[in-house]
């Protein structure tokens, strides 16, 4: 298992998780960006489900891209700890 800083840029604005586990018949996906919008704010879209279906999708607005990019981290840190794999 990778650590969290491995393969990552400084500050990622795109972020890819899988979990699958064929004993479960588990096959997931996470995925995360940052955006920014036109008000100097950013969002952190999140988008999860199971892999070859549509998924679920939240947006979270935040002040600033660094907030979102630190929120993003934590959902990643996360989600690393639940088996989800880059």
């Amino acid at each position: 298992m990778l650590d969290d800083s491995a393969q990552l840029e400084v500050f990622p604005d795109r972020l890819h998780l899988r979990r699958v586990d064929p004993s479960k018949k588990m096959r997931r996906f996470y995925l995360m960006m940052v955006q920014r919008d036109l008000f100097g704010g950013a969002s952190l879209v999140r988008e999860w489900g199971r892999i070859g279906s549509a998924g679920k999708v939240r947006f979270s607005h935040y002040a600033d891209e660094g907030q979102a990019v630190n929120a993003l981290t934590d959902h990643m840190r996360a989600k690393r700890k639940r088996g989800y794999e880059l």
